[in-house]
């Protein structure tokens, strides 16, 4: 840990009030292995970033006196003495983890909702929140001070007045309103990246869903699409967007859905649509890329990029994870090969989860995966899981470099990848001096 700061541990009563630990520093996890984070692993707390409590979680920090990690079991005497509980970050869009909180992830106790759990402390010196996390993208368009709902009201009822029969619309309305996708408000605000859900199904069974779950140790965070589009529902809400939107970008593939690559022929008709209306803005595809004959159909209707989720490149852990059905983990690599071939601009949506994303054999992996396909830029997403359920699944051995080494790593042994969190438009898809666009220093 860097010795110019004290980053106390952080602790929460029962009723969810949080409190810096008089004594304990902040630990972190790398896996389910615990240490004190190195200085470039925190960065103060960004704007817009939560914290929450961890239900059932005992916090473990480093005590000085000791010399070694210890659980703290009650608040001190000062606040009441009372039980306590786990503090966690879930980080701003743009920002991407490199510890998970010091707990006792193995231990009895109720599974954890579906979000990303980032180690978070409280800086002595400078009064204000650090967190275990680095910044990935300069793209501030997500962050949650542009998306004011006092200005959504009316801008959806307009729109669903404009489309009464289209299913699409009233999916996204709910998307936007319910779930606060931010995504599906760019489309009522006419602006920036625009979501496309097309698919109720699916041929993966990830353990992580965010939209089905097949049993309710860990319930969905939204409802999937129930229905599948038609080419006109799909084009009435793209091609406006396309034509009018500030940096416009619209995206198959939502947390809302399945994967859309179980309707390619569908969307292959509403692109060549699309396309056969505006050649304005940019169509990106993110898939589980399943289907390497698809990529080849999609590329051809006129999509510009395409993102492939993973959360690993070692195929055992991709499997673990993702379960599939009907395809293997050859055919994902095919289908990025392809996407090169067919020249799109290709991503991976990477899910990080330190203690495995930077293992040494995974980022070995890694860096032969970039260099054979080609992969242009990797989207640093956070794992959003229950930890414990994740190493399970995985049952990973050994622990992970850092997840800073690992970036450092990968960036020297492929100069060329660009490392972000977002989907971008074509006109920024190779922004200048991007090869030396790393370390982010936001």
């Amino acid at each position: 840990m860097n010795t110019t700061k004290t980053i106390r541990m952080l602790v929460a009563d029962a009723q969810g009030e949080v409190f810096e630990h008089p004594w304990l520093l902040l630990t972190g996890c790398n896996g389910i292995d615990e240490r004190l984070p190195e200085g470039d692993e925190l960065i103060p707390l960004p704007e817009g970033s939560r914290l929450f409590t961890l239900p059932d979680t005992r916090p473990r920090g480093f005590e000085r006196q000791r010399g070694e990690i210890v659980t703290a079991e009650r608040l001190p005497r000062k606040w009441g003495g009372g039980a306590l509980q786990a503090v966690a970050a879930f980080l701003t869009p743009g920002y991407t983890r490199t510890l998970l909180p010091a707990v006792d992830w193995l231990g009895e106790r109720q599974p954890l909702p579906l979000w990303s759990y980032t180690a978070v402390g409280w800086c002595v010196e400078e009064e204000r929140f650090y967190t275990a996390a680095v910044a990935v993208d300069r793209n501030r368009q997500w962050e949650p001070e542009h998306f004011d709902d006092r200005r959504l009201d009316p801008l959806v009822r307009s729109r669903l007045a404009a489309y009464p029969n289209n299913r699409l619309f009233e999916q996204l309305a709910r998307c936007a309103v319910d779930y606060h996708c931010f995504a599906a408000k760019n489309l009522f605000l006419g602006r920036w990246e625009a979501p496309l859900p097309s698919s109720p199904t699916c041929n993966s069974r990830c353990v992580g869903c965010i939209s089905l779950q097949e049993a309710e140790c860990c319930p969905s965070s939204q409802e999937r699409l129930s229905f599948v589009p038609t080419v006109a529902e799909l084009c009435e809400v793209a091609i406006p967007h396309l034509e009018q939107a500030e940096n416009a970008i619209v995206s198959f593939g939502q947390g809302c859905e399945g994967d859309p690559i179980m309707q390619a022929e569908t969307i292959c008709a509403a692109v060549r649509e699309m396309r056969r209306q505006t050649s304005r803005g940019t169509i990106n595809f993110n898939s589980n890329a399943s289907l390497p004959d698809a990529i080849d159909q999609l590329a051809a209707a006129g999509i510009d990029s395409l993102r492939v989720s993973l959360n690993s490149v070692q195929e055992p852990f991709y499997n673990a994870y993702y379960r599939p059905r009907g395809y293997r983990f050859a055919d994902v690599v095919e289908a990025l090969h392809r996407a090169k071939k067919n020249g799109l601009f290709t991503m991976l949506n990477y899910l990080v989860f330190p203690g495995v994303t930077d293992r040494e054999d995974e980022v070995t992996a890694l860096i032969e995966l970039v260099r054979s396909a080609g992969v242009d830029l990797i989207q640093l997403r956070n794992l959003a899981i229950d930890p414990a359920l994740y190493w399970r699944a995985l049952n990973p051995q050994g622990s992970g470099i850092g997840m800073m080494r690992m970036l450092r790593r990968l960036k020297a042994a492929a100069p060329q990848l660009q490392y972000g969190y977002f989907n971008r438009t074509r006109e920024n898809f190779f922004p200048e001096g991007f090869e030396k666009d790393w370390p982010i220093n936001a």
